[in-house]
């Protein structure tokens, strides 16, 4: 089966990502890494509906699960791959016995997704099945299975074009074998596929695949997890960081906090609430992040016996406010000229620093400036064309719009938005009076 969907590639600016026939494409997607593992078909459905619903386009998931994807059936009581003659699960023997095995369940998933209007940024593995640094395993990979493995997916989706292969999986790069695996298994879906589809890395916490990655062939864009740790989001930080690399390549932040999830990995610490999750979508956007992924702490897991760590079911993670703000950033982005866009801290005459940090992106004739915390602040007039600009606010909770006024394209001018404290942040929208 071949989805409807476009093919992604790279914008010619190598700052974006479009479809096929170059219209621009803003990546706003959701984790939903136990999707394929832990969920059946008619869950799988209702997710999906939701998802596409609040205007999600992405979702990433893993066909190797983290928990004990090899080892634990899935709802159907089957699991991905074979034991060889050693007792060792092989990822060259996956198991294709019958017509309701692993794969033709991951096919459905995906499938269903496209027509839902949904991307897959599929990873082949989680981290720990080649380095398993913490958590289960086992460790199954080398060079030489995984290219084999990564020919099988690569020739097994081929056709479906709403594929993007995601390497890596939460686990540092710390020997030659572990990037043999992944420069083997890229060389495998290359084979498999025909190129056909884009590869990413997915590295650990506070990190980016540009650190060890970044001038890989096989690298379309890079991939930032600026993780769950502190409390006052800096991701801003990677994604210009990443943004001012050569070779140019896009990048974006695909695993921020996410939205209930213990600070720092420690309930005591309290949850990233919907405040924190917004922050860290404007903050990476408007850095230069070519799209964003929201996640939330228990649809990931996909839980379903909520307990202190992951507070909640999926099904009532589904709804959460995060969530469907999150559609808010990708119209707001969609609502102007896209790959003119970049980010321009020149805007902001004078910033504020630590959870108050602003920041701004522009393009030719309109300028964004995100303010965490909705404190008074001056914009740098003048940058932008034409000899008149048009202020208004957008709400980020809301994705309303209300006019503030005219003034002439010159000069620094203090705007103060509507309420301010933690939750009330805002967009100051300047655009050229035409």
């Amino acid at each position: 089966m071949s989805s409807t969907l476009q093919q992604l590639r790279v914008s010619d600016n190598k700052r974006f990502l479009m479809q096929a026939d170059g219209t621009p494409f803003f990546w706003l997607g959701d984790t939903a890494w136990e999707l394929f593992h832990r969920l059946s078909r008619e869950d799988a459905d209702e997710y999906l509906k939701g998802r596409a619903e609040q205007k999600f386009n992405v979702v990433q998931i893993v066909a190797l699960a983290e928990f004990e994807g090899l080892t634990v059936d899935n709802v159907y009581g089957r699991r991905p791959l074979k034991q060889n003659a050693e007792g060792h699960y092989d990822p060259t023997l996956p198991d294709l016995d019958g017509d309701d095995n692993y794969w033709s369940h991951v096919d459905y998933v995906v499938d269903r997704a496209a027509e839902y209007g949904i991307y897959v940024a599929f990873l082949p593995t989680w981290g720990d099945k080649y380095n398993v640094a913490w958590g289960k395993g086992p460790a199954i990979f080398n060079g030489d299975n995984a290219r084999v493995y990564g020919q099988w997916l690569g020739e097994r989706y081929k056709d479906r074009s709403n594929i993007i292969w995601v390497l890596g999986g939460d686990r540092p790069l710390q020997t030659i074998e572990h990037f043999e695996v992944n420069n083997s298994l890229a060389a495998g879906l290359r084979e498999g596929d025909g190129g056909r589809n884009l590869i990413t890395f997915h590295p650990s916490g506070d990190s980016s695949s540009s650190r060890h990655l970044h001038d890989a062939s096989w690298l379309d864009f890079n991939m930032i997890q600026s993780g769950h740790h502190e409390l006052i989001r800096v991701n801003y930080r990677h994604v210009k960081a990443d943004y001012d690399k050569l070779p140019v390549k896009p990048t974006f932040d695909a695993e921020p906090c996410y939205e209930d999830h213990p600070i720092n990995f420690k309930a005591v610490n309290g949850y990233f609430d919907q405040a924190d999750v917004r922050i860290g979508a404007y903050y990476a956007v408007f850095s230069g992040g070519f799209g964003h992924t929201y996640g939330h702490h228990s649809i990931w897991s996909m839980t379903t016996k909520p307990e202190p760590y992951f507070i909640m079911n999926w099904r009532q993670a589904l709804h959460r406010p995060g969530a469907q703000q999150m559609q808010h950033v990708r119209g707001l982005i969609e609502s102007v000229s896209f790959f003119d866009r970049v980010p321009d801290q020149s805007l902001i005459a004078e910033n504020y620093e630590g959870a108050n940090y602003m920041v701004a992106t522009r393009g030719e004739d309109y300028g964004f400036i995100y303010s965490p915390n909705g404190l008074p602040f001056r914009a740098a007039l003048g940058i932008l064309g034409g000899s008149r600009i048009e202020a208004s606010w957008f709400d980020p909770r809301t994705g309303e719009y209300s006019a503030i006024g005219e003034y002439d394209n010159s000069g620094e001018v203090t705007f103060t938005p509507p309420i301010s404290g933690r939750g009330n942040d805002w967009v100051l929208v300047l655009k050229t009076v035409k």
